[in-house]
C-alpha cells in the first residue's frame, strides 16, 4: 500500500512538473488589440497587419532597432544607395544569398534566390489598380512612367511585361529607380511594409488568397492563422545571417538591451500573438502571465502606479514598464464629401468647439499624453509647443456656430452616424462620452459600432461619415501626417477625411520639393494653420505609453514605426521559472 501510494506520489509530481515545464517554454506571446484584416504588403496600411507583415516579409531598407533619433540602414539592399546629382535616380545593389521561404509556389517547394525584377514585380502589384491597393498613395505619381502604365493597364493597352522607364534592372542584384522629382522621404518609402517585396510565383499559385499565405524573405513565416484570435509564427529556415545590433545608448546597456549584441536572428523558434481586443481581459491575461506584454487600462492606472511610479508589488513579480512618447495623433474626422458637413464650415466647427480633449485625455490617458493642436505630434519638423489654435471648448460658441450654421439648438439637424475603430468597451465608452458633448449643443450622433477591419473598409469605401481615429507616423518626417490632407490621398489612400482643397495641395507640393529648411518648416506650419481653419478633422491626442511587461520578455522596447521587432525578442526561461510562482 505504502508503494502504490509512493508511485502515486512520483505521478503526481511528475504531472505537476511537466504541466509547468509546459508553461514555461521559450515561446514569446505578444498581443495585438484588433483584429487582423489581411496579410497582403500592399495593403498595409493599420498597424496591425503591418507589425504581422513586417516579420514575414521584407523591404529595401529598415529602421535600426536601438539607435535614436531613428535611423534607417539596409535590409535587403547591400548598402546605401547611388543617387544621381539631380537626386532622381537610385542605384540600389541588392545582398546575395536572400531565398523566399520555401512553399509549393516553388519548384520543388524550395525557395529561391530573391531578384531585383521581384521589386518591381512587387511595385506593379501596388499599382495595379485592380487590387485597389491602399499603400499606393505611397508611389503615386513619384516614379517616372509608373502612373502612365497603371493608366494603360487600366485601359488593357499594358500588362505585367510592359517596359516602366523609371524601373529597371540591367543586372539580377541592381535595381534602378528614376523618380519624377527629388524626393526627402523616398528612403523611408522604401522601409514602409507596403513597399516590401513579394515573389510572383506565390501571387499567381494563391491570387487573392495572397492576404491569407504570406511567403517573403523575413526571418518569420506563417505556421497558422486562427482568424481574431492569435497568428503563430515559425522560424523560416531560409533565413539569412543578420545579427543583433551592437550599437546602442548606455541606457540600452543598462536595460540589458545590448546582451544579444552580435547573436544570430531571430532569437527565438517561435512567436505567438494572441488577438485581444478588450483591455479587461488583456490586463489578466498579462498578470497571468500568459502574454509576455500588456497594457494597463484606464481603470487601473492607480492601482498600479503610485506618484508615477509602477508600484513595488509589480516590481517584486518581475513586471517593467517602458514609457514611450510615440509621433502619432488621435483624431475624430468628418467625410467632407458627406452633402452637409462637407459644405457646412460652421457646423464642423460647432463640433469643434463642443469638444473637450483635456477631459478626453483625463478620462481615456489618465493624463499620458499631449492635447493636441493640430496633426504634428512633438519632435517633429513644424512642431510648435506654444502653437495653440483657435478651436477651444466652448459650449456657448459651439451654439452660436451652431445657430449661424442654420440648425439652432440642433433643430432640424440629421442625426450623424459616428463610426466606432472597433468593438472593445473602451472605444463605446469614447463615443458614449463625444454624444453627450455633443448633445449638450444640440448635435445628435448614433454609435456604430465595427470590428477593426469592417472599420478600416468603410473607410477606404468612403462609407463613415464620421469617426474617431489615431494616425502614427510611418517615417519620421512631418510630410507623413500633413499628407493625411493631401486631395491624391483621398479614400482608399490616407486621406481617409477625403478633404480637397487646391490652395493646400500647392502648399504640400512646394513643401515636397524642399531639403529640410527654415523654409520647409515655415510652409509646414502653414499647412497646420490651414488645416485648423477649414477643419476636416478634429485633433484630440499625442499619446505617451506607459507599456507594462514581464522581466522574462528580454530586449523589449517596441516602437510604432519599427515594425518588424519579433527578430530580437526572447524569452529567459530561467526568469520565467523563477517569477511564474509570483503572478
Amino acid at each position: 500500500m505504502i508503494q502504490k501510494l509512493f508511485l502515486f506520489f512520483l505521478l503526481f509530481m511528475n504531472l505537476c512538473c511537466t504541466s509547468q515545464k509546459a508553461k514555461v517554454d521559450d515561446t514569446v506571446v505578444l498581443f495585438l488589440d484588433a483584429n487582423i484584416p489581411h496579410l497582403d504588403p500592399i495593403h498595409s496600411t493599420n498597424k496591425y497587419s503591418s507589425t504581422v507583415i513586417s516579420n514575414i516579409f521584407e523591404g529595401l531598407y529598415h529602421y535600426h532597432y536601438l539607435k535614436r533619433p531613428i535611423t534607417l540602414e539596409p535590409s535587403l539592399a547591400e548598402g546605401e544607395p547611388q543617387i544621381s546629382p539631380d537626386g532622381k535616380t537610385y542605384t540600389i545593389q541588392l545582398k546575395k544569398g536572400v531565398f523566399f521561404q520555401d512553399d509549393p509556389a516553388f519548384p520543388n517547394g524550395k525557395g529561391r534566390e530573391l531578384k531585383a525584377e521581384d521589386f518591381i514585380y512587387s511595385w506593379r502589384r501596388l499599382a495595379d489598380p485592380m487590387n485597389k491597393a491602399m499603400g499606393w498613395w505611397v508611389l503615386d505619381g513619384l516614379i517616372v512612367g509608373l502612373n502612365e502604365w497603371r493608366n494603360d493597364l487600366r485601359a488593357g493597352k499594358a500588362n505585367y511585361q510592359t517596359p516602366i522607364k523609371g524601373l529597371s534592372a540591367p543586372h539580377s542584384h541592381t535595381l534602378v529607380i528614376q523618380l519624377t522629382r527629388p524626393s526627402f522621404q523616398f528612403l523611408h518609402f522604401l522601409a514602409m511594409p507596403v513597399t516590401m517585396v513579394v515573389a510572383q510565383e506565390v501571387v499567381e499559385k494563391y491570387g487573392q488568397e495572397i492576404a491569407n499565405h504570406p511567403i517573403g524573405t523575413g526571418p518569420y513565416r506563417l505556421e497558422h492563422w486562427d482568424r481574431n484570435s492569435e497568428v503563430r509564427l515559425i522560424k523560416n529556415k531560409n533565413f539569412r545571417e543578420v545579427f543583433y545590433p551592437s550599437e546602442g545608448s548606455a541606457e540600452d546597456e543598462k536595460r540589458g538591451l545590448l546582451s544579444h549584441k552580435g547573436q544570430r536572428l531571430p532569437l527565438s523558434e517561435k512567436i505567438t500573438v494572441k488577438v485581444i481586443t478588450e483591455r479587461q481581459p488583456l490586463w489578466l491575461s498579462f498578470l497571468k502571465g500568459q502574454v509576455d506584454h500588456g497594457v494597463v487600462p484606464t481603470d487601473n492606472f492607480d492601482q498600479v502606479f503610485e506618484n508615477n511610479q509602477l508600484k513595488k508589488e509589480f516590481v517584486d513579480k518581475g513586471i517593467r514598464v517602458l514609457e514611450q512618447y510615440r509621433p502619432d495623433v488621435t483624431m475624430i474626422a468628418f467625410n467632407m464629401e458627406h452633402p452637409l458637413l462637407g459644405k457646412n464650415k460652421k457646423l464642423r466647427l460647432a463640433f469643434a468647439h463642443a469638444l473637450n480633449s483635456d477631459l478626453i485625455l483625463e478620462k481615456f490617458y489618465n493624463r499620458r499624453g499631449i492635447v493636441a493642436q493640430g496633426p504634428l505630434p512633438p519632435l517633429l519638423d513644424g512642431y510648435d509647443p506654444d502653437y495653440k489654435n483657435n478651436l477651444d471648448f466652448n459650449l456657448e460658441k459651439a451654439r452660436q456656430l451652431l445657430k449661424e450654421a442654420g440648425y439652432p439648438d440642433g433643430k432640424d439637424l440629421p442625426v450623424f452616424d459616428f463610426e466606432l475603430s472597433n468593438n472593445a468597451t473602451w472605444s463605446r465608452q469614447m463615443g458614449e462620452l463625444l454624444k453627450d458633448l455633443w448633445g449638450q449643443v444640440g448635435i445628435q450622433i448614433r454609435l456604430v459600432i465595427n470590428t477593426w477591419p469592417q472599420f478600416d473598409q468603410k473607410l477606404k469605401n468612403k462609407q463613415a461619415t464620421l469617426f474617431e481615429m489615431a494616425w502614427s507616423a510611418d517615417y519620421p518626417d512631418s510630410e507623413n501626417f500633413l499628407q493625411l490632407f493631401y486631395s491624391k490621398n483621398v479614400s482608399p489612400g490616407s486621406n481617409n477625411s477625403n478633404f480637397i482643397n487646391r490652395d493646400y495641395d500647392q502648399l504640400y507640393e512646394k513643401a515636397l520639393q524642399l531639403p529640410p529648411s527654415p523654409e520647409r518648416t515655415l510652409l509646414y506650419k502653414k499647412m497646420v494653420d490651414f488645416i485648423n481653419n477649414e477643419v476636416p478633422t478634429l485633433f484630440l491626442v499625442h499619446r505617451i505609453y506607459r507599456l507594462p511587461y514581464h522581466s522574462w520578455l528580454e530586449n523589449y522596447n517596441e516602437h510604432p514605426i519599427i515594425y518588424d521587432f519579433y527578430r530580437y525578442l526572447k524569452v529567459n526561461t530561467q526568469i520565467k521559472e523563477k517569477n511564474w510562482s509570483q503572478l
